[in-house]
């Protein structure tokens, strides 16, 4: 399944974190559904590889069909960075754009407003440093354990 979020506006606000090597950790809080965890494996690309962002959608719309197109979205979203920048592409202006695939294959993005994402401050990365560690170490156990994995056995 592949969704982009109706161009944004039912992703209301969230942070992903990239100080560790190889994993993308944050919270998104969407439209009807609220806060959804995340534990990806990869990287920002370069132009913020090893930052944490931050970001707040101007154009955010609390709408009722977002429960009907992503209401059976996972919590948490384990999976792998596809992209996330805020200069994803040299022929357009730089924008937010984050996309994932989860562990099950589902294919997710959104873009934002230039504007409506930022790169995170020494300071201001305090404020989520707990939050961070706390997805992280709690998330990556959950990750290596592979989608078919945690299906039933016929073993009693």
């Amino acid at each position: 399944m592949a969704q982009k979020f109706g161009n944004g506006r039912w992703v209301r606000e969230g942070f992903l974190d990239n100080r560790v090597e190889g994993t993308v950790v944050g919270r998104v809080v969407f439209a009807v559904i609220g806060s959804i965890d995340f534990y990806l494996r990869g990287n920002f690309k370069p132009d913020i590889a090893g930052e944490v962002i931050q970001f707040r959608n101007g154009r955010f719309e609390d709408d009722d069909m977002a429960g009907q197109i992503i209401g059976d979205m996972a919590n948490p979203q384990l999976g792998t960075v596809n992209l996330i920048s805020l200069d994803p592409h040299p022929n357009l202006e730089p924008h937010p754009y984050v996309e994932w695939f989860t562990l099950k294959k589902d294919h997710y993005r959104f873009e934002l407003t230039p504007g409506d994402a930022w790169v995170l401050s020494h300071e201001e990365r305090k404020a989520i440093d707990e939050e961070s560690q706390r997805i992280r170490e709690t998330l990556a156990k959950q990750e290596s354990v592979q989608p078919g994995s945690e299906e039933s056995t016929d073993w009693i």
